[in-house]
């Protein structure tokens, strides 16, 4: 069809119910801050309901047939027209003021498990746990073993050995598979309204850019709001949140320097004697002497280590060793001293003798 022929099809008069169903579809979408597309395909009428009524005061889910719902997106246009590419197959309108992560947030809470049935593709792999199956010894427990289960009969019941992957993503249910499947009640898929688009403050979003990880995310806000406010510190750029921090900081370097420096400062005082206490008692604990501190100090200090009489004996043999391996020179030098130190005595004593 050419495009001409489908303008003149678009603008040719419409009958009034359907007027008047684009007139309220579009008064719909214009109360709304956020316009998405939903897939509704699969859902059956009754729960379809039940999510509309679950989404009630909070979000608006319109179904209409497709070509009003295009109708109406144009109408409003505004960017809406954007979404009339997601409006295909089994979809409906959904309206909402909160903003598109929460609307899609809040759908994808929505959805519930449901059976699969043949002909349908696997959303994810299918796997029948581990376990007793609760099923009499029968014919069920060859359909398990067909369908790639790994079963058996034990203990007068069918057990599944271990956890068996029956299906893969992506593959299509056979029906013996779907029959098994609603024998064990398992109930491999997701039943809800799946977002394909929304559009929020002139933005198109897509579902893949709506799905986040809020732990994941706020941990991230937190690890940034904390590296800034390290910089805004580091950098001496105060502010109102880290102008506090900046003083508590100056203030203690401050006083570090003050101490160190040994200033004699009414703010330091307190600190300067604790820090020469501290170094008094520490060189004491290596003095071998108990008057190295006052008499009222001396119950607070440690007494020196004495070292073990093996200690002791070792260090006196090394001593006698050393003195046993003294150089000849050495040794001649040392008495060299000596005769030097006599011989100045005995000038002392001449001396002495001759001025009386």
């Amino acid at each position: 069809m050419s495009a001409e022929s489908a303008e003149e099809r678009k603008t040719e008069t419409i009958p009034q119910w359907k007027q008047e169903e684009v007139d309220d579809l579009v008064a719909t979408l214009e109360s709304y801050e956020s316009v998405g597309v939903v897939n509704i395909a699969g859902i059956p009428s009754r729960q379809l309901q039940s999510m509309r009524a679950d989404l009630y005061g909070s979000a608006e889910l319109r179904v209409s047939r497709n070509t009003l719902l295009v109708r109406a997106l144009e109408e409003v246009d505004d960017g809406l027209e954007q979404l009339t590419e997601y409006v295909t197959g089994q979809v409906g309108l959904v309206g909402t003021d909160e903003n598109p992560f929460g609307l899609f947030k809040q759908l994808e809470a929505s959805k519930t498990p449901a059976p699969i049935n043949a002909g349908e593709v696997a959303p994810n792999d299918i796997v029948i746990p581990e376990g007793d199956t609760g099923v009499d010894p029968g014919p069920f427990v060859g359909e398990l073993q067909q369908v790639g289960a790994n079963a058996r009969i034990d203990g007068g019941s069918i057990k599944v050995m271990e956890d068996s992957t029956v299906l893969s993503a992506g593959e299509e249910v056979s029906q013996q598979l779907a029959n098994v499947l609603n024998e064990l009640g398992i109930e491999p898929k997701e039943v809800g309204l799946d977002l394909r688009g929304v559009y929020a403050d002139g933005v198109l979003f897509e579902p893949e850019e709506l799905e986040l990880d809020i732990d994941q995310y706020r941990a991230d806000i937190q690890s940034a709001a904390s590296a800034g406010r390290n910089l805004s510190i580091n950098a001496g750029y105060p502010t109102a949140r880290t102008v506090g921090s900046m003083l508590a900081k100056a203030s203690g370097e401050a006083k570090s320097l003050g101490v160190y420096a040994a200033i004699e400062s009414p703010d330091f005082v307190d600190d300067l004697l604790s820090k020469a206490d501290a170094q008094l008692r520490s060189l004491a604990a290596h003095i071998d002497d108990e008057e190295a501190l006052p008499e009222e100090l001396r119950g607070d200090v440690a007494p020196a280590t004495e070292p073990d009489s093996e200690e002791s004996e070792t260090e006196a043999t090394e001593t006698e060793e050393e003195t046993d391996d003294q150089p000849a020179e050495e040794a001649d030098a040392d008495a060299s001293d000596d005769d030097e130190d006599d011989d100045e005595d005995g000038d002392g004593d001449a001396l002495g003798a001759m001025f009386g």
